[in-house]
């Protein structure tokens, strides 16, 4: 079993119109292990996408307090790429695009890249597991031909990031608005990757606005950030309780004084 913590996580980021560090996250505390799927909903600008931001080590998320641990060790000194090495991918709400790399390309160098020199996948595995992952997704061969994510619709760059996480089988993954696009089918295939990855050696952190992707996904804890903080946590019946009350309602209930972005 692996263990990911955030402890006590206060993180900023410059604020380009008046030249100074803003506060987005306020204190945020968080242990999720292997096995388990959490997932983490609350209002627009609470600081969501810059808790998963901060865990994978985007240098623009400035760490000013607090701690991220992988097994009991800070990964705050680690780049990027040591941190996917170690156990961590994010799904992002917006997959940039690549050119000149294809998809095959890609995901064979990155499951080699956490695999000792003398330890690389032989092609003729590689190329099964990745026809087996294509069929669970309803996904074309000749989609991982394509340069990454070149020309793909929204629909089909998330796809393909579930493809990659379910080849690089990574220990925790942070799912970032994964649902965010997607029509109902889509959204069924989507979690359908997902779910095919659930089990003792695999853990998710999955950040959304919608319950409705919580149907298809079933989370063990629920959690709700407010203002920077997570402010309450849950089972699933949580996130149903966030459906029919709104956030709004939930902030009221706890006495939270924040403003939410969509009240005038």
């Amino acid at each position: 079993m692996s263990k990911l913590e955030v402890k006590n996580l206060h993180v900023a980021v410059v604020d380009e119109d008046k030249g100074q560090e803003k506060e987005i996250l306020k204190g945020v505390n968080l242990t999720m292990n292997t096995g388990e799927i959490h997932a983490i909903m609350g209002p627009n600008g609470t600081g969501k996408s810059t808790l998963s931001q901060a865990i994978m080590g985007n240098p623009a998320y400035k760490v000013t307090e607090g701690d991220v641990l992988l097994n009991g060790k800070s990964i705050l000194e680690l780049p990027v790429d040591e941190r996917a090495r170690a156990g961590l991918f994010l799904a992002m709400q917006y997959p940039a695009e690549i050119a000149g790399v294809t998809n095959v390309e890609f995901m064979r160098a990155a499951i080699n890249a956490r695999r000792a020199d003398d330890d690389q996948i032989p092609v003729l595995e590689f190329m099964k597991f990745l026809d087996k992952n294509l069929a669970t997704l309803d996904m074309t061969d000749d989609m991982v031909e394509r340069y990454l994510n070149e020309g793909f619709s929204g629909g089909e760059k998330k796809r393909n990031e579930i493809l990659q996480l379910m080849m690089i089988q990574p220990k925790f993954a942070i799912l970032d608005e994964i649902d965010s696009g997607l029509d109902i089918d889509a959204l069924k295939v989507v979690s359908k990757g997902v779910n095919a990855m659930r089990g003792p050696e695999f853990g998710s952190l999955i950040i959304t606005h919608y319950q409705r992707l919580l149907n298809y996904i079933v989370p063990d804890t629920v959690h709700v950030m407010m203002d920077g903080r997570i402010v309450e946590s849950g089972g699933p019946e949580l996130a149903e309780k966030l459906e029919a009350e709104g956030y709004a309602g939930v902030r009221d209930d706890l006495g939270i004084d924040v403003k939410l972005t969509d009240e005038i």
